[in-house]
């Protein structure tokens, strides 16, 4: 009786499916482990054609796959950086070093003695190393081979602050002293390492230029050479005037002299006197001045500085009685002084109504009568911050007075110097001792100087930033004006390193400003950094494997490889939770986590098994169930043919 063999296939087919059901729950807290299910199939007896009858029973089951359930398990976060999971598609690939591959969801890996990344079984994760670029190399084992990161010399610095505009240039002290902070605006130290990764500090003094000029006086034998151009008197021997040729070639050479202030004063026909020259307000204290006498020694002049205020006077008469002042706008009677006015009752008129010109013209310093050798005169002093005033102040009289109280106006342009505003010198120390280069142009008259500001050689000392007075941004570094939200001119700072002197730091102080607020440090940052130990590795969703160094460096080691088949269900187990690559599957697509089809790597996670014990609870009374039908049917068949025997 052929019932006995079908019987028999059922009670197969149910071993196995209690089989299978058995090992998902053995394997229910199994990391990465994929659950599997027993499929079936009946069997038919192939008929010769033509022969019997389609009315043929069946020949029992057959159990046609056992398919794996590759739906993603639970992740669940560790504190092991090298705890990997999958969050998609996708399988990390194995080596055992002997030529043999496989592919697993399991990402318990560790490092071995060697500083490889492998699984609990001992093969080696496979990902894509790095070059020194940063760019991808072949398939390789992955491992930690950096560990420690040797220190970088500083070689950017980026600096931006605020200085308060409110801060008042005329409260500092002279002469400028690096330590006494009285003399300085504002100051602030970054750190920096030298490429031994000892760790120093550039402090950085800003000091704002105040509203007053250098005078330089110097005793001299003509010819004189001043910033290395020689000076001579002109053909005239005027004794107020050198050669106009000279002095527009010194005003072209440095251009920090006011060339019409340069006067020589002294002995015209043996050249034995005293040339005297002023700065611009803007350069005021900026460095001393090259002079050399008509032997070539260089000669240290006499510097004093004066307020950089201009004042012009107007010579006073006696006037008639009906004659009226109008000084700035205000008017002044003379027919309020005595019927005989003096002088003196005139410039106590005006010294009446001083108060009242000022209000009404801000610029207006002060206005007084002064005696100058048995002569009055009309002194009016403008405030040098509103620079050139020209038309919009004026003193006139008017009257049927025959005796004019101005006898002589001496200069109606009113031309003020407010180049000093929103100017600020800028010095740097290494370690808060040794001046640094930064950029300083050699001054005229000095070796390395040239015209050709690319050609000019630096020197330690000082460098100008210059802030629009108008919106508060930094406009211009060290000569070189740039457009208000452009990036700043980088300054280069040279022997800040002192362990390599060909070190150049490029200093960026984009973004700085003048506002009318405290003076604070709104960003800084520099990209050196002292020798460092490993600490630990950790992975990006990307899947680059990131080294972390004890001196706050990371670097990029290598990056985790996803394997993807065109059929995963092809796969063959192979144990420990381990596929091998079949013709069924298809060949591996390698690829970093995160592109095209494949998920994002997660670190500090593992994927739990996908099991669902609820339902293979019920597989198993299933199965059983199934179990003990089949052998019910061998029972019955025995009985019968028992019966059979008795006949």
């Amino acid at each position: 009786m052929a019932g006995f063999n079908t019987a028999i296939t059922g009670l197969k087919a149910a071993s196995t499916d209690l089989d299978v059901t058995g090992n998902n729950i053995a394997n229910s807290s199994t990391v990465g482990f994929k659950s599997s299910r027993t499929e079936f199939g009946d069997i038919y007896a192939t008929a010769v054609v033509g022969a019997g009858s389609s009315n043929v029973a069946g020949s029992g089951v057959t159990v046609t796959d056992i398919a794996q359930n590759f739906e993603a398990g639970t992740t669940e976060f560790t504190s092991n950086n090298l705890d990997l999971a999958i969050n998609g598609s996708g399988f990390f690939q194995l080596d055992d070093g002997q030529g043999g591959t496989t592919y697993t969801r399991a990402g318990a890996f560790e490092l071995d003695k060697d500083g490889y990344i492998v699984s609990k079984t001992g093969k080696y994760l496979q990902g894509y190393g790095l070059d020194t670029e940063g760019n991808r190399l072949p398939i390789q084992n992955l491992s930690v081979d950096q560990k420690e990161s040797p220190p970088q010399a500083t070689n950017n610095i980026g600096l931006s602050f605020n200085i308060n505009d409110a801060a008042d240039a005329t409260l500092l002290s002279t002469p400028y002293d690096k330590d006494e902070p009285a003399s300085f605006t504002y100051s602030t130290t970054v750190r920096t390492f030298d490429s031994l990764g000892n760790e120093n500090t550039i402090k950085y003094n800003m000091v704002e230029q105040r509203p007053v000029r250098d005078v330089y006086d110097v005793d001299v034998t003509m010819p004189v050479t001043i910033s290395g151009v020689e000076l001579n008197l002109d053909a005239a021997n005027s004794p107020s005037f050198l050669s106009q040729a000279d002095i527009d070639s010194l005003s072209n050479t440095d251009k920090r002299i006011d060339a019409s202030t340069l006067t020589f004063t002294g002995d015209t026909t043996t050249g034995v006197g005293t040339v005297s020259f002023e700065t611009y307000s803007k350069y005021s204290s900026y460095g001393d001045m090259q002079v050399n006498d008509n032997a070539g020694i260089e000669i240290s002049p006499t510097v004093t500085e004066r307020d950089s205020n201009e004042n012009y006077a107007y010579t006073l008469a006696i006037p008639d009685a009906d004659t009226e002042l109008n000084i700035g706008g205000v008017s002044i009677d003379i027919s309020t002084s005595p019927t005989v006015p003096t002088l003196n009752s005139i410039a106590d008129l005006i010294a009446a109504r001083q108060t009242d010109i000022k209000d009404r013209n801000p610029n207006v310093e002060s206005v007084t009568v002064v005696e100058e050798g048995g002569v009055f005169q009309l002194d009016v002093r403008f405030k040098a911050e509103y620079g050139n005033i020209g038309s919009e102040f004026s003193v006139t009289e008017s009257g049927a007075s025959t005796t004019p109280v101005l006898t002589a106006n001496l200069d109606d342009t009113y031309e003020g110097d407010n180049g000093y505003r929103g100017q600020y010198q800028m010095y740097a120390y290494l370690n808060s001792t040794e001046l640094l280069d930064i950029g300083k142009s050699v001054d005229p008259g000095e070796t390395g100087f040239s015209i050709d500001s690319d050609e000019t050689l630096s020197e330690v000392g000082s460098v100008m930033l210059g802030f629009d007075p108008t919106t508060g941004f930094l406009n211009s570094v060290n000569g070189t004006s740039f457009a208000e939200g452009a990036s700043a001119p980088a300054l280069s700072v040279k022997g800040a390193d002192p362990a390599n002197t060909e070190t150049i730091i490029d200093l960026d102080l984009s973004d700085s400003t003048q506002f009318a607020s405290a003076s604070i440090v709104k960003a800084s940052s520099q990209d050196g950094y002292t020798k460092g130990d490993l600490i630990g590795v950790s992975f990006a969703e990307t899947g680059e494997m990131v080294a972390s160094f004890s001196n706050g460096e990371t670097q990029n080691l290598g990056v985790v490889a996803f394997a993807t088949f065109e059929n995963q269900s092809g796969l063959q187990p192979s144990g420990d939770t381990e596929w091998t690559a079949t013709l069924t599957s298809g060949s591996a697509v390698l690829n970093p986590p995160g592109t095209g089809l494949n998920g994002s790597l997660r670190s500090a996670a593992l994927e739990q098994s996908n099991v669902d014990l609820s339902t293979e609870l019920v597989r198993l009374i299933e199965a059983q169930r199934n179990f003990q039908a089949n052998s019910k049917t061998l029972e019955t068949l025995n009985t019968v043919t028992q019966a059979i025997l008795q006949i």
